[in-house]
């Protein structure tokens, strides 16, 4: 007796279709698994049993043999528990032959038959529709999720009894028993702000720093690395915190991109929402290089991946382990982070806006020689934790000083001098969006920061003037050719927010100011 189910698995970020094929004959009773599994689906065989036995329904003492093809991927996460179930189950007769025929199945066992949830499942179901797949089994929970994948009629079931109950019948008795779910995509990407919830951050909360918000409108019209250095309380962390306000929200395909990412990770928000608001996170300095780049025995996102099409804000940037921070210069460069362990080798998408903020010495206070007591040495130390190659990949490097008092206020008591809020400011970068856009239309580049190489000399052409100055910069500055081209490209951000098809001397020579962070640690 043989039967034959869809299931899916995920292996770093692909996800794959996977057959399982159960087999049952008479020889000496046991429960065999083969296909490259990890330690979790080969504990599928006693949860199935069990859990069918407290269903009522007991398995015959048979010799019983799981295959899971193609058996040379690796298959590792509980979701095969159903789907084994229900091959168990058509294969002792129990079920109609072919019942879930054209049905992709998922979803863990508990010990009394309850179906529960397991991750990946929005990355499969893509993958399953592209198959031409249309239909799925999953848990209740996992439903909304799998449903949000375009074409895709996901049932929601409980536990086993309903599994069979609900196989057993026709299919327009099945539908009227477990109505397909039904997404409706504008509801289902999840939005952070709710009804009665504090005030969002705005750039209009910060006072003065207007050098610092100009660097930060430019970092986020072309999508550049931006490196903060300034005093204790000057303002860096909240500039950082404050970028996702002027950024505009993912397009519906990078949604897919990056929920995908989070449904591998267990991190998705409940209901299967998808996200759509930009990724924005903050590690600890005292995070392991494992936890930033991804890895693990089976290899998993890091948190750069999850910061995929966001903003990776790295604060006290010195802090960090120079290992560590070393691991960012191939995500940083090639928008992707390759890990290879035993278990096998992952690529994870890692396109994000780095974002440092950091002191300019190990008190804070250098160079106010009345606060600061920090020996040159230990100044010099402090900036050379950062790497040249990290350093040299940062497109825009801004001091934020301490704040003066008519910064805080103005010449009637009391009154704040408040600069652009986040509104005017997500206008801009929207307007500068909307020329890359178009100039970029018909190329794999979206943002200005992308340019690389014969790149930069199409999309930045130079003018005469233009192109003796930036000579006397590359000599009088010491710029490697990247450095070059990172200025090149800060400049034409700036030109696109000035709505400018030209880059002119004055867009140069404040890309110029952007590079301080070539001096540190010299």
């Amino acid at each position: 007796m043989f039967s034959r189910i869809l299931s899916g698995a995920v292996f770093g970020i692909e996800s794959h279709l996977v057959h399982v094929e159960v087999d049952l004959s008479a020889g000496l009773p046991c429960f065999i698994m083969t296909g490259s599994l990890e330690g979790k689906v080969k504990e599928s065989g006693e949860r199935v049993r069990i859990a069918l036995k407290n269903t009522g329904i007991s398995i015959p003492p048979m010799h019983i043999s799981v295959n899971f093809s193609p058996a040379d991927l690796k298959k590792e996460g509980t979701g095969f528990d159903l789907p084994v179930s229900i091959g168990v189950l058509t294969a002792m007769e129990r079920l109609p032959a072919g019942c879930s025929e054209g049905m992709l199945v998922l979803g863990e066992l508990g010990l009394n038959g309850e179906v529960k949830p397991v991750k990946g499942v929005l990355p499969i179901m893509i993958s399953a529709v592209k198959a031409g797949i249309t239909r799925c089994l999953v848990a209740k929970e996992n439903a909304k999720e799998a449903a949000a994948a375009v074409g895709m009629h996901a049932v929601g079931v409980e536990d086993l009894k309903q599994v069979i109950t609900y196989l057993r019948l026709p299919r327009k008795e099945q539908n009227q028993m477990i109505p397909p779910e039904k997404t409706d995509l504008e509801d289902v990407f999840y939005m952070k702000k709710k009804e009665g919830a504090q005030e969002e951050a705005d750039f209009s909360q910060i006072i003065g720093q207007e050098s610092v918000k100009r660097a930060a409108l430019i970092a986020a019209a072309g999508f550049h690395h931006m490196l903060i250095m300034g005093p204790p309380g000057s303002g860096k962390t909240m500039i950082a915190r404050r970028l996702s306000t002027i950024l505009p929200p993912l397009s519906r395909e990078e949604s897919f991109e990056v929920s995908s990412i989070y449904s591998i990770s267990g991190l998705l928000p409940e209901g299967g929402k998808l996200l759509r608001e930009r990724p924005f996170l903050s590690p600890h300095h005292s995070i392991s290089p494992a936890a930033l780049s991804g890895g693990g025995r089976q290899p998993r996102p890091g948190i750069v991946s999850l910061a995929h099409r966001g903003v990776l804000f790295l604060d006290e940037l010195p802090e960090f382990k120079r290992q560590t921070l070393d691991l960012l210069r191939q995500p940083l460069e090639d928008k992707k982070i390759q890990i290879v362990r035993s278990g096998g080798s992952a690529a994870y998408p890692a396109d994000f806006m780095l974002v440092g903020a950091m002191n300019p010495c190990p008190c804070g206070y250098y160079p106010d020689l009345n606060k600061c007591r920090c020996t040159p040495s230990q100044v010099h130390n402090y900036l050379s934790h950062i790497s040249g190659p990290i350093l040299d990949r940062i497109d825009l490097c801004i001091e934020a000083p301490r704040a003066a008092l008519d910064h805080l206020y103005g010449k009637s008591a009391g009154r704040v001098q408040k600069g652009a809020d986040s509104k005017s400011l997500r206008e801009k970068v929207f307007t500068a969006r909307k020329q890359q856009e178009e100039r970029y239309k018909g190329t794999n580049i979206r943002f200005n920061s992308e340019l690389r190489g014969g790149d930069v000399e199409k999309y930045c052409p130079l003018g005469k003037k233009e192109a003796e100055m930036l000579e006397k910069l590359y000599v009088s500055l010491d710029l490697s050719v990247r450095a070059l081209n990172k200025l090149l490209v800060v400049a034409r951000t700036i030109a696109d927010l000035e709505e400018s098809r030209e880059i002119h001397t004055k867009h140069l020579a404040e890309a110029v100011c952007y590079r301080t962070a070539d001096k540190l640690g010299r």
